[in-house]
C-alpha cells in the first residue's frame, strides 16, 4: 500500500505551474527575496556566492536533487551547527533560491553547455572493433539456433566424414555416462566405437573461460581453432580423467567448437591384442566449463549451436583500464601506458592477420596475382577499419606507397596493416573525415554493437539510405537481432544493476553454510536469463524489471531457497516467496551483492537505489566508516544499528535518503530469502521517500516501492539518461536540451519498451552532425 502526505502549498504551486498561470521562474525561484537572504545570512560564509565553495568548503553546490529534495536535505542538516533550526517555509525558500540560481542542470547549462566529445575506443570496443574487422573477411552468422552441438555417432575408433556415421543428432549436451553398452542402438560394438560434437559455444561474458572434459577415453577438444586441438589427449597415458584448458573469449560472439571422442584401443593394430587388452570399464564424456564469475558446470544448451561459426580473432593484449568515474566506461584519456598498449595490440592483429593471410584475402602462396590480391584486401582492410571510402590521397597514402617501397607484399601488407591501427582515425571515433552517411553508419553501429559497421551499413551508406529518421530506424532495428546488440544492452542493464565488474558475493561459512561458488554462479545465470526474459520478450516493458514476482531457479537453487523445482531440474521461471519479489531488484543475485559477509547493508541497498534507480548522484562519504559491530549492541536489528551509526547530522545529508530506501529490503538477508524476524524482532521495512516533483510517498516494503518505482517519472527518465550515456558513451544533454525529454515521450508511448528506446538513442546518436 502507497500512501501520500499532501503538502498544499507545494502541491498548488506545482499546478499553478502546470496550467501556465503562476509566474514561477522569475518570482518563486530565481527572485525568492526569502530564500536568497537566508543563504546571504546563514548559508555564503560557507558555500560562498552562487554556491562555488570557499576555501573550508571547496565543493560546489551543484547536484540533481529536486528542489523539494534539497529542500528536504537542507531542513534535516542545515546550518551545520544548528540543523532542522529552519522551519518548511524558510528551508523551501532557500532551496527554491539555490535550485534555481546555481544548483541544478539547467542553472549550470546557463554557464556551460554540454558537449559531444572526441572519445577514443574503450578497451571493450578496441578488443570488438579488431575482431569484427579480421571477421570481415570471413563468413558471418548469427546466433539462431540455440539448443546443442550436431552429433554423428561412427563404428569404429575413428569418427569419420559424415557419410560414414550410423547416426545423426543434435544432443543439447555433452554429459553421457554410456556405461559398457553401445552409446546408442546404431553402433555395434559396445568397445569399439566414436562421435565427434561440432557446432558453436555463445560466450556469455567476457574472460578467461576454462574448458574441462571429464572421461578416461580419448579425445580431442577444438574451441576457436579447428586445426589445432585445445586438448588433445587422443594417446592417452596415466590415468587421468579430467582435463583441462583456458582460453579468452569476448562476451555476446558465438565460437566453433568440436569435440572428438573414441572409445576402443588406439595405437594396438593387431586384433588378437585388442581382443585380449579389451576394455571393459565403463566409458563416459563430460563436456563442462568454468565461465568467468562462475562456477564448473556442464555447459548448457542454450550456450550451444549445432550451427557453425567462423573462427574469430580475439586480442588478449593488456589495457590500462578505461575511466569509468561517470558511472561508465568512456574513452576521453590518454597515457603512455594506453599508446603502449595501442602498439602491443597492433602488433598482435597483424601477427593474426598473417598467420591467416591466405584465407583472409582468399589466395594462396603459389598465386600468380597474390601481390594484387593483397593490396586488394588491404585497401578494403583500411576502408573498414577507418570507417570510411579511400579516396585517391588516402589509398596512396595508406596502401599503395608501401607496396612500392617493398618488393615482399607480405611485408607490405604487414606495415599497411600496423599503420592502419594505430592511426588516429581508427582509434578515435570522430575523426574518420568521411562523409556524413559514413560517419552515421558508425555512429549506429557503435551505439548499438561498440564496433564497426557491417556489409549493410556501408552499404546504405553508399546509396545514401541513411538520410532520414525512418531509415535509421529501420537499421537499427534490424541491427538489434544481433548477439552483439543483445550483450550490450544485456551490459548495460548489468551496469544498472550494479553487478557488472567481479563481485565477491562470498558469505559467513557458519551463517550461510551451503551459499557456495557454485549457488553463485547459478545466480548469476539467472539473473541472466531474467533480463533476457523481459528484455526480447514481445513487450519488451522496463516496467516489468520491478513488478516481475518469479525468478530462474534450477534444482540447487530452488533446493537453497526453499521452493519445489522444475520436473527435469533445469532452470524454469518459478514464482518465490508467494509473489513478494520486486523483480531484479530483489533478485538474490543483486541483494547478496549489497550486503555483508554476514548480515545485510541497507546503506549498500539504499546508494544501489538512489544512484542506479533514481539516478541521483551522492558525495562520498567524509571518511570511511565501518558497520558497528553486531556484539556490540546484540539487541538491535541491522535497521536500529544503522540509524544509529548515521545520526549525526554530517551524515544526515545523504543517510536521511539513503537508509530508508535501504530499509525496504530488510526482509531479504544477506544471500536474499525472505524472512519476518531478526533479533526475535519483526521486520519493519517501512519507509519514505521524497519524490522530485510529488508529495512525500511511503512504502510498506520491497513491493510496494517497486509498484511506485514502476510508474514513477523520475525513475523512468533516469533509466532513458543512464542507457543513452552507456550506448553512446555521451551525455543526453550534449545532443540537445530538448532530446532526454523527447526520448523519455517516446519511450511512454512505446509501453516502456526497453528495445524500442535503444533504437531511438540509435537514432538520435546516428543523425548528429548530419
Amino acid at each position: 500500500m502507497i500512501t501520500t502526505r499532501r503538502r498544499l502549498r507545494g502541491g498548488l504551486i506545482v499546478l499553478l505551474v502546470a496550467l501556465g498561470i503562476c509566474p514561477v521562474v522569475s518570482q518563486y525561484a530565481f527572485a525568492n527575496d526569502l530564500g536568497k537572504q537566508i543563504y546571504a545570512d546563514q548559508c555564503a560564509h560557507c558555500h560562498g556566492e552562487q554556491g562555488r565553495g570557499t576555501e573550508d568548503y571547496p565543493s560546489p553546490l551543484e547536484g540533481e536533487l529536486s528542489s523539494l529534495q534539497l529542500a528536504e536535505q537542507v531542513r534535516l542538516t542545515m546550518p551545520e551547527d544548528n540543523p532542522e533550526s529552519l522551519t518548511r517555509d524558510e528551508a523551501r525558500a532557500v532551496a527554491d533560491y539555490v535550485h534555481g540560481s546555481f544548483y541544478s542542470a539547467i542553472a549550470q547549462a546557463r554557464d556551460q553547455q554540454a558537449r559531444v566529445e572526441l572519445a577514443r575506443l574503450t578497451v571493450r570496443q578496441y578488443r570488438r572493433v579488431v575482431a569484427d574487422l579480421v571477421e570481415s573477411f570471413q563468413y558471418h552468422t548469427n546466433w539462431n539456433q540455440p539448443g546443442g552441438l550436431e552429433a554423428m555417432y561412427f563404428n569404429g575408433h575413428q569418427p569419420q566424414w559424415g557419410d560414414k556415421a550410423v547416426l545423426k543428432r543434435v544432443d543439447p549436451t555433452v554429459d553421457f555416462d554410456f556405461g559398457t553398452e553401445v552409446p546408442v542402438a546404431e553402433c555395434e560394438n559396445p568397445q569399439e566405437y566414436s562421435m565427434r560434437w561440432t557446432g558453436s559455444v555463445l560466450a556469455g561474458e567476457t574472460g578467461w573461460h576454462e574448458f574441462v572434459v571429464t572421461t578416461d577415453q580419448a579425445f580431442r577438444l577444438f574451441v576457436n581453432d579447428n586445426e589445432k586441438a585445445m586438448i588433445d589427449a587422443w594417446v592417452k597415458s596415466g590415468d587421468d580423467t579430467e582435463f583441462r584448458a583456458k582460453v579468452y573469449l569476448m562476451g555476446g560472439r558465438a565460437y566453433p567448437i568440436k569435440l572428438e571422442f573414441s572409445r576402443g584401443n588406439q595405437g594396438v593394430q593387431d586384433k588378437n591384442l585388442k581382443d585380449k587388452f579389451q576394455k571393459t570399464t565403463p566409458a563416459s564424456v563430460h563436456l563442462q566449463w568454468v565461465p568467468p564469475h562462475g562456477a564448473m558446470t556442464v555447459i548448457p544448451s542454450r550456450m550451444l549451436s549445432p550451427a557453425s561459426s567462423p573462427e574469430s580473432f580475439v586480442c588478449t593484449t593488456p589495457f590500462p583500464p578505461d575511466d569509468r568515474s561517470y558511472g561508465w566506461e568512456r574513452g576521453t584519456t590518454t597515457s603512455r601506458q594506453w599508446f603502449e598498449a595501442v602498439t602491443s595490440a597492433a602488433i598482435e592483429t597483424t601477427n593474426y592477420v598473417a598467420d591467416h593471410l591466405n584465407r583472409l584475402a582468399n589466395t594462396k602462396d603459389d598465386d600468380e596475382a597474390r601481390a594484387e590480391k593483397l593490396k586488394t584486401f588491404c585497401a578494403q582492410f583500411v576502408e573498414r577499419a577507418l570507417r570510411r571510402p579511400l579516396d585517391e590521397d588516402l589509398r596512396l597514402f595508406y596502401v599503395d606507397r608501401h607496396f612500392a617501397e617493398v618488393d615482399d607484399p607480405e611485408v607490405a601488407t604487414r606495415r599497411v596493416l600496423l599503420m592502419t591501427l594505430t592511426s588516429a582515425r581508427f582509434l578515435f571515433r570522430e575523426a574518420s573525415g568521411g562523409t556524413p552517411l559514413d560517419d552515421t553508419a558508425a555512429r549506429l553501429s557503435f551505439t548499438l554493437w561498440d564496433s564497426l559497421p557491417d556489409n549493410e551499413l556501408r552499404e546504405a551508406a553508399s546509396e545514401e539510405r541513411l538520410a532520414s529518421d525512418e531509415q535509421l530506424r529501420d537499421q537499427a532495428e534490424r541491427m538489434l537481432s544481433d548477439l552483439r546488440a543483445h550483450w550490450k544492452i544485456r551490459q548495460f542493464l548489468f551496469t544498472w544493476l550494479h553487478v557488472d565488474m567481479d563481485v565477491d558475493l562470498h558469505k559467513d561459512s557458519q551463517r550461510f553454510p551451503d551459499f557456495d561458488a557454485a549457488i553463485v554462479g547459478d545466480l548469476r545465470t539467472s539473473l541472466d536469463l531474467a533480463i533476457d526474459d523481459i528484455v526480447w520478450s514481445e513487450a519488451s516493458d522496463y516496467r516489468q524489471l520491478f513488478l516481475d514476482d518469479h525468478v530462474f531457479l534450477n534444482n540447487r537453487l530452488a533446493k537453497f531457497y526453499g521452493v519445489d523445482p522444475a520436473e527435469d531440474g533445469g532452470f524454469a521461471k518459478i514464482e518465490l516467496d508467494a509473489g513478494r519479489r520486486a523483480g531484479v531488484l530483489t533478485h538474490p543475485y543483486v541483494m547478496s551483492n549489497f550486503a555483508h559477509t554476514d548480515m545485510t547493508s541497507p546503506i549498500h541497498r539504499g546508494v544501489f537505489l538512489v544512484r542506479g534507480v533514481l539516478g541521483q548522484p551522492l558525495k562520498p562519504p567524509p571518511e570511511a566508516v565501518a558497520p558497528l559491530p553486531i556484539d556490540l549492541h546484540p539487541d538491535l536489528t541491522t535497521r536500529e544499528r544503522v540509524t544509529l551509526q548515521t545520526k549525526p547530522p554530517s551524515c544526515m545529508t545523504c543517510h536521511h535518503v539513503i537508509n530508508p530506501l535501504g530499509f525496504v529490503f530488510e526482509r531479504f538477508d544477506a544471500v536474499g530469502r525472505w524472512r519476518d524476524t531478526e533479533r526475535d524482532k519483526p521486520i519493519d521495512d517501512r519507509a519514505e521517500y521524497q519524490p522530485a516533483d510529488a508529495p512525500l510517498v511511503e512504502f510498506a516494503g520491497a513491493r510496494d516501492m517497486a509498484q511506485y518505482l514502476a510508474k514513477s517519472d523520475e525513475a523512468s527518465h533516469a533509466f532513458v539518461e543512464q542507457m543513452f550515456r552507456f550506448l553512446v558513451q555521451q551525455p543526453v544533454q550534449a545532443y540537445g536540451p530538448e532530446v532526454e525529454q523527447q526520448l523519455h515521450q517516446s519511450f511512454v508511448d512505446n509501453g516502456y519498451s526497453i528495445r524500442k528506446l535503444a533504437v531511438e538513442i540509435a537514432v538520435v546518436a546516428g543523425r548528429t552532425g548530419r
